[in-house]
């Protein structure tokens, strides 16, 4: 009985991983662009967070706070942005323009 309740949990834990897996692939296959609108853009351009696009903020800057959060705002898991998709994000962030459009603290 306890291995049977052993090999099940780790069947479940299994499929979870995979599953995983299948989420960090689709998710890498999103553009910085349409990463910023997903994640980013509801807080940063819409007077809720600093406004980021246009101020030539470090990569490196990006990334450590977009994983470790700063203030208010919260850190993203890998499988909520993948490390790839984060590396481009980063770069687009800093070489990015101004948004006149975007209002922001």
């Amino acid at each position: 009985m306890k291995r049977a309740v052993l090999l099940a949990a780790g069947l479940a834990l299994a499929g979870t991983a995979q599953a995983a897996q299948k989420l960090g692939e689709y998710q890498a296959q999103r553009s910085p662009e349409q990463v910023y609108a997903s994640v980013c853009g509801y807080c940063h351009g819409k007077n809720v967070g600093p406004v980021i696009r246009g101020r030539a903020l470090p990569a490196e800057a990006v990334e450590y706070i977009v994983r470790h959060g700063q203030n208010a705002m919260p850190a993203f898991r890998p499988t909520e942005v993948t490390p790839a998709e984060l590396k481009a994000l980063a770069a687009w962030v800093q070489q990015s323009s101004a948004d006149p459009k975007e209002k922001g603290q």
